[in-house]
């Protein structure tokens, strides 16, 4: 299956042109190259309305959780405690101690909040429910049931609330079931031991000698360390760049109304956020010496999509299925569905951007839905099926003459020829 799936999406390597990102568009906003740390961008889901007849009667999601704080405490308190080692060495320039005083007022809010979900987080979830809710208010007609499930870890389970609490603010009389539970794991956040074998060493040489390539400390360490005894001593060059490209990166997700980005320069954030998106194409989308199997890691879960939709398209109401995890689950996905921006291949590490962007897939708040539609006026008219990534409407090598809906039937064949 691995090799099919990879020689179907080198086919599908036309699509990609599509998405080709710029370095000018990263430039413009410096917050794209925070990698999956972008904070979702959308205000406005595009809708494009249904064929005459057709109404909205199931909603099939899956969602990266909201912004959170970085992975763990110590990605900020290391750097404080590095900065105030070196002001008691009298080893700060003005600009160094400035920063130690940012990365301070950080902590007040960030301390002890380690991969927490932080409150920009819930509002994305309220904003994404909010929007689906007016979208498709057929959908959530009154007293329909609807299944919300997420992974155990909390920040995903607080996503789901988010998201569930919007909804029934909306309708209280909806039944939303929210479960968080091992018995869902295996779809939820599937990886296969050999593509975990693989992310944790097969690639890591190849992307360690990128990394360091794309790492160049010596303007911003100079800006910061007067003394440069000190910093042969104690300070690790490269590693400070990243831990305060971490925070740089991270500070869109929380409410303190500090800036790190000043820091670098814009050729310095492109080429760190270059680093940072290898990472992602080689560990969970389409980079061809990982042979397929980051991108198979989302079969389970493209199996319970069918089945789920199989399931209310036999009831004769209205229904959502509603799912909550990550980035290196929902980045697999829209690869699996051969969505445009998760499909490119190269194998040149210095064009791994214009083929392939993690910001455009998975940023804080990522999500892709299928919405299903029926036909009021004719019983026997085929089901149609829109799919979206981040509120976008997609196009997937299936032949359709009502763009952005296709047949159902077709695009579950499509996809099922990778699960029999």
């Amino acid at each position: 299956m691995k090799k099919l799936l990879t020689v179907a999406l080198i086919a599908s390597s036309i699509i990609p042109a599509l998405s080709q990102t710029t370095k000018k568009e990263m430039l413009e906003n410096v917050n794209k190259t925070g990698s999956v740390y972008y904070a979702y961008p959308v205000t406005e889901s595009h809708n494009t309305p249904a064929p005459e007849c057709y109404k909205p009667f199931y909603i099939s999601h899956y969602g990266r959780h909201g912004s959170r704080y970085l992975i763990s405490t110590t990605d900020y308190t290391w750097v404080r405690d590095a900065l105030h080692k070196a002001a008691a060495a009298d080893a700060l320039t003005p600009l160094g101690l400035d920063v130690m005083a940012r990365v301070d007022s950080v902590l007040l809010e960030a301390d002890g909040r380690g991969g927490d979900l932080s409150p920009l987080g819930v509002r994305q979830h309220r904003g994404i429910a909010e929007r689906m809710y007016a979208a498709y208010p057929e959908v959530f007609a009154d007293s329909t049931e609807i299944s919300a499930r997420s992974t155990v870890v909390i920040r995903c389970v607080l996503s789901m609330d988010a998201f569930s609490e919007r909804l029934k603010e909306l309708n209280p009389t909806l039944q939303i079931t929210r479960e968080s539970s091992e018995r869902y794991m295996p779809y939820l956040n599937y990886h296969s031991p050999e593509s975990e074998a693989y992310r944790k060493k097969e690639w890591r040489e190849e992307g360690r000698k990128f990394k360091e390539e794309m790492t160049r400390p010596d303007r911003l360490i100079k800006s910061l360390f007067k003394d440069k005894d000190y910093v042969r001593k104690y300070i690790n060059p490269i590693d400070f760049t990243w831990g305060l490209f971490y925070l740089a990166s991270g500070m869109q997700n929380i409410e303190t109304p500090v800036t790190f980005y000043d820091l670098f320069t814009p050729e310095e954030l492109f080429n760190l956020w270059q680093a940072f998106n290898f990472d992602f194409f080689a560990g969970s989308a389409n980079y061809p010496a990982n042979k397929g199997m980051q991108i198979d890691n989302a079969k389970y879960l493209l199996r319970n999509i069918i089945l789920t939709a199989d399931e209310a398209l036999a009831q004769d109401k209205p229904t959502a299925t509603l799912r909550f995890g990550h980035d290196t689950n929902l980045i697999p996905l829209a690869g699996i569905l051969e969505f445009p921006s998760a499909i490119g291949q190269t194998t040149d590490p210095h064009k791994i951007y214009e083929v392939f962007a993690d910001y455009k897939v998975a940023p804080m708040g990522g999500n892709v839905q299928l919405i299903f539609f029926k036909n009021e006026c004719d019983a026997d008219a085929p089901v149609l099926v829109k799919l979206m990534l981040n509120e976008e409407e997609q196009k997937i090598p299936v032949a359709t003459d009502t763009w952005p809906f296709y047949k159902w039937e077709d695009v579950r064949a499509y996809y099922s020829k990778w699960l029999e």
